[in-house]
């Protein structure tokens, strides 16, 4: 029974990962908690190992979607290695934090952090383009055959926020990309399409470095990665397709939806 439940939460966090850029984290580690810790369905899980879990699966979710999205020219590799330089450090520090958290602490900061996400993509059409970034940094310019795309980024700046985004990622294990997605959006300028593509290309680099690092902390459950890895990586190839029908209004309200619903039930579940 708690493989098909793993395979069925590894198939839907690769879909929706990938077709939000959001890595699959976001889904699996949610779920495989309230599956083994809430239901009692899968034995042995903790903060420690459901995250262990999650970053191994992410090296194949971004694997995946990655090889879709370079075949339709969507991402930025120059970017997307500068997102991952200023990731690692926060990545590893982050997995060195997480040992210290019980489940309740765990599911409530990380539906705080979801709710925050949500809500600065809820007000997104409300704010005025963020420009100084562009202005102030790096241009690039994307055109998807009808409209032609401004976008870019003080690399400074971008090394420091995915410090953060890399610490998110080893304390919870959600990839990086609900947090370097919405900020990509919303400062940088970037196409939605772009930065799904993107941030999915930085989630398979920063899952190996913080992969490395659970491993060493013996946070992996390597039995249940092999239910986990095929289905995700299968739910990412379809997910990347599906990205490439829907337009770019879509896509943010998928995300802002998802991380809303996602953080509220976490928070219920750490304070209860």
């Amino acid at each position: 029974m708690e493989w098909v439940l793993l395979a069925i939460a590894g198939l839907f966090s690769g879909v929706v990962g990938a077709l939000v850029g959001l890595g699959g984290g976001v889904i699996l580690v949610p779920a495989v908690l309230f599956f083994g810790t809430t239901l009692g369905l899968i034995p042995n899980i903790t903060p420690q190992s459901v995250v262990g879990l999650s970053v191994v699966m992410m090296i194949f979710t971004g694997l995946s979607s990655t090889l879709s999205y370079m075949k339709t020219k969507t991402v930025d590799f120059k970017s997307g290695f500068i997102f991952f330089i200023g990731s690692i450090p926060g990545t590893i520090l982050g997995a060195w934090v997480n040992k210290g958290l019980d489940l309740p602490s765990f599911n409530l900061y990380f539906g705080i952090l979801l709710i925050i996400l949500s809500t600065l993509l809820l007000v997104r059409n409300r704010l005025k383009p963020v420009k100084w970034f562009v202005e102030n940094g790096k241009k690039r310019t994307f055109t998807d055959g009808k409209d032609t795309y401004v976008y870019g980024f003080p690399i400074w700046f971008a090394l420091l926020l995915t410090f953060a985004v890399g610490f998110a990622s080893g304390l919870f294990g959600i990839g990086g990309g609900s947090i370097i997605v919405p900020a990509m959006i919303l400062l940088f300028l970037f196409p939605p399409h772009v930065a799904v593509a993107t941030s999915m290309f930085m989630v398979f680099l920063s899952s190996i470095v913080n992969s490395v690092t659970h491993v060493s902390l013996g946070n992996v459950p390597w039995l249940y990665t092999l239910p986990v890895i095929p289905a995700a990586y299968i739910g990412a190839k379809v997910g990347a397709k599906l990205n490439q029908k829907l337009n770019s209004d879509a896509l943010v309200i998928a995300l802002r939806i998802i991380l809303l619903l996602l953080g509220i039930r976490s928070i219920i579940a750490g304070l209860m």
